[in-house]
Parts: structure tokens; C-alpha cells; sequence
């Protein structure tokens, strides 16, 4: 990808997908960077400067959404502007936006089908993922015609389950209900592989896996990226989706 934005690319097919990093911006202190948040305490100007960024880059508009934590998505209006809702997902078949999700260690998960031209962008956090939110997304594409054959999909940079440490009692729950979550940290103590659970709910979704991207990096260990759980007071970065 050539490009003026430092970011990390992700081949989707019948879309342009990245996931920017800190680099590139003009935030200072923690948020040093490109952070793209206006709840994390971040100078307004800097914010919506870093966001013009981002738009040059995708050569159209981008798309937020309030997030929460949960399982909803917001399937966008077939035309005119997109106002600001809460949701942790959104989908669209328009070629006129970008779809973004901010994170700072939970999954940033990018969908698309080049047949229907649908795309999608999910925030899956430990709640949004056992919450069900991936599922949801991959339902409301199928709305706008999208086939989960067709579909590929990138998990992009978040805490790898080597890192993310949880009470035993939080990964026995998640566990029960998706197994792949189980894991253990490098030091031996419980922990949540979120991208492992994430895989295993698009197969099961019926997106192959051969289609699924989940090579990226550990936000924790990699400076590049902003993380609550190595600096509590941070900027997010996000993915980013929208038609080739």
C-alpha cells in the first residue's frame, strides 16, 4: 500500500481495509499520535485533526459510532449522512464511506463480500464477542445480500492470550460458552485468546476459514499501537473498512 498515513494494511477482497497505528498524527503526551478517541480526554483540535488524516487517506468520509461494549450494529441509511449512534458494529453497502472501530486492545474485526459489495466493522471486546457481536454483523450483511461463502475477514491487532490475564472464574465463564478463549499467559497465570475465539465464531458463522486474517500484532507487546493494559490513560487507533 502506498501511502502517506503510516498504518497496517489487510487484504480483504472488494475492499480497502487498514489498521492505523500511532504513527501519523498530531496528538501529544499519552495520546502521542494518531489517536482518533474524543472520550479518552484528548485535545478536541488534535482529534479532529487526526481524523482529517485519516479521511485523506481513505478519500472519503469516516464513519464513527459511540461505543459500549455491546452487541448492537448499525446498518447505515442507503444514502446522505450517517449521524453518530452508539453501537459496537456497523455495516453498509455504500461506496461513498469508510467504516471505522477504535480499539486499544480488543479485536477491531473487518468483513467484506466483493459480490454484494457489503461491507462491516466490529468492535469485539471480551463482552461484545461473548455477547454475541460478530454474529450480528455477519446477520445484517447477509441482509444487504452478502453470503458468508463469500465473506473474508481481518482480525486486526489486540491482546494476544498470552498477555491478556483474567481471574480464572472470568476465563472459566468465557470458556464455557466459546472454548477457544481459553488460554494461559506467557508467566502462567489464566488469560482470554479473544482472537482464537473470534476465528472460531466466523467458521462457525460459515466464513472459511483460508478467508479469515488473523496474523497481526499483540497490542500489549507492540509499541506501535495504543494499550489500555500497558498505559491506562491512552488514545485508540482503529480499523478501518470501506469498498474497493
Amino acid at each position: 500500500m502506498t501511502s502517506s498515513l503510516p498504518a497496517r494494511a489487510s487484504r480483504l477482497r472488494g475492499a480497502r481495509a487498514l489498521f492505523t497505528g500511532r504513527e501519523g498524527g498530531v496528538s501529544v503526551a499519552e495520546h502521542a499520535g494518531l489517536n482518533l478517541a474524543r472520550h479518552v480526554g484528548d485535545d478536541e483540535d488534535a482529534v479532529r485533526r487526526n481524523r482529517e488524516l485519516l479521511e485523506q487517506e481513505l478519500a472519503v468520509p469516516v464513519v464513527f459510532v459511540d461505543q459500549v461494549h455491546s452487541a448492537d450494529v448499525h446498518v447505515l441509511p442507503a444514502e446522505g449522512p450517517v449521524p453518530v449512534v452508539t453501537a459496537d458494529a456497523l455495516v453498509t453497502d455504500r461506496d461513498d464511506v469508510a467504516l471505522a472501530i477504535m480499539v486499544a486492545d480488543c479485536l477491531p474485526v473487518l468483513l467484506s463480500d466483493p459480490v454484494s459489495g457489503t461491507i462491516g466493522a466490529a468492535h469485539a471486546g471480551r463482552a461484545g464477542l461473548l455477547g454475541g457481536v460478530l454474529e450480528r454483523t455477519v446477520e445484517a450483511m447477509g441482509e444487504l445480500g452478502a453470503r458468508p461463502e463469500e465473506l473474508t475477514a481481518s482480525i486486526g491487532p489486540a491482546i494476544c492470550g498470552a498477555c491478556y490475564e483474567v481471574p480464572e472464574q472470568m476465563r472459566a465463564e468465557a470458556a464455557r460458552q466459546l472454548p477457544a478463549t481459553q488460554a494461559s499467559t506467557s508467566w502462567g497465570t489464566p488469560s482470554l485468546d479473544l482472537r482464537a475465539g473470534a476465528v472460531e465464531i466466523l467458521v462457525a458463522a460459515g466464513i472459511a476459514l483460508s478467508a479469515i486474517d488473523a496474523e497481526h500484532p499483540c497490542t500489549l507487546e507492540d509499541e506501535r499501537f495504543y494499550s489500555h493494559r500497558r498505559q491506562a490513560r491512552t488514545g485508540r487507533f482503529a480499523g478501518v473498512v470501506r469498498r474497493g
